[in-house]
């Protein structure tokens, strides 16, 4: 018999896999030190938190040997400090994420993240942001593989539906919560707002921006031809076109400088940028993406 599956979003080799992964920012605010991330201020607050499986290229002295002589299997002993590197993950949930399967791929990648966090013994939050106004959806900073169940949970009762823009959910998120390190920000960004203002709150607030945009295969290469009705998701405003062809020639010169003012914004601050498309398996977003490009290691 097979064993149980751990979450409907990815499959549990997956998940192994991803449990022997680190988050990997470009700019360390914190202290790669007792084989993960720590304060660089130095002292001796640091205590025992957790165990992961030994990885090639870690510190043998944090190999719980005790461990080993009854297993017969390498476990590395990890510890945690007070100021260890946290990991916000902010979802977009407003309505335009409900569509072609964006939001779907947005719960997995946050599922990704958190589970290389967790098992890291960083602090892994999730603020999913639906509609201004109302307080997001909290999955509250924790740390330590015992989590990992709750965390899955938590993402499987997402759903999307509203309207919050993403620079707006960016500034509520930061009224929220204290820390440094990465915050992993994951929206079609499909916005009118100021979204290199929200990015700079993140980066003075001590985050490294880790920007990805899920774009629905229809909005990357859209196949259009005669009269349209474009009907706005999130507003309900509507807008008629006749003859498209050009239109789609102008739509996507638009998207691509999007694309590249996005990036560009994330640039400026040390941050990432990556542009997915929602039919993207999960299993090529770890490793032919994140792992490939250096977000995750």
């Amino acid at each position: 018999m097979s064993a149980a599956q751990w979450t409907s979003l990815m499959p549990n080799d997956l998940l192994a896999r991803l449990e022997r992964l680190r988050i990997n920012p470009q700019k360390r605010k914190t202290n790669r030190t007792q084989g993960e991330h720590l304060s660089g201020k130095g002292g001796t607050s640091i205590e025992f938190s957790d165990y992961r499986d030994y990885v090639a290229g870690d510190d043998l002295r944090y190999v719980d040997w005790n461990v080993f002589s009854r297993l017969n299997q390498p476990y590395l002993k990890l510890y945690a400090h007070e100021e260890e590197m946290q990991v916000p993950i902010l979802l977009d949930a407003s309505t335009s994420m409900n569509f072609e399967g964006k939001f779907d791929l947005a719960r997995q990648i946050a599922a990704a993240f958190g589970m290389a966090g967790l098992t890291s013994v960083e602090k892994v939050s999730v603020y999913s942001c639906a509609q201004v106004g109302q307080a997001p959806a909290i999955f509250p900073g924790t740390r330590g593989r015992a989590a990992v169940k709750r965390f899955m949970a938590f993402l499987e009762g997402l759903q999307p539906g509203g309207a919050f823009p993403i620079d707006a959910a960016i500034e509520d998120v930061l009224q929220r919560r204290r820390g440094r390190g990465v915050a992993v920000v994951i929206s079609d960004f499909l916005t009118f707002g100021d979204v290199g203002k929200a990015f700079n709150k993140l980066h003075g607030s001590g985050l490294e921006v880790f920007a990805i945009q899920i774009l629905a295969p229809s909005e990357r290469n859209p196949e259009m031809s005669g009269d349209f009705r474009f009907v706005d998701s999130e507003s309900g405003q509507t807008l008629d076109i006749s003859s498209v062809g050009e239109l789609v020639s102008l739509y996507q010169a638009h998207r691509q400088a999007l694309e590249d003012h996005l990036a560009g914004e994330c640039q400026k601050r040390n941050g990432r940028f990556l542009s997915l498309t929602s039919d993207q398996p999960i299993r090529s977003v770890v490793f032919d993406e994140l792992v490939r490009k250096g977000w995750l290691k």
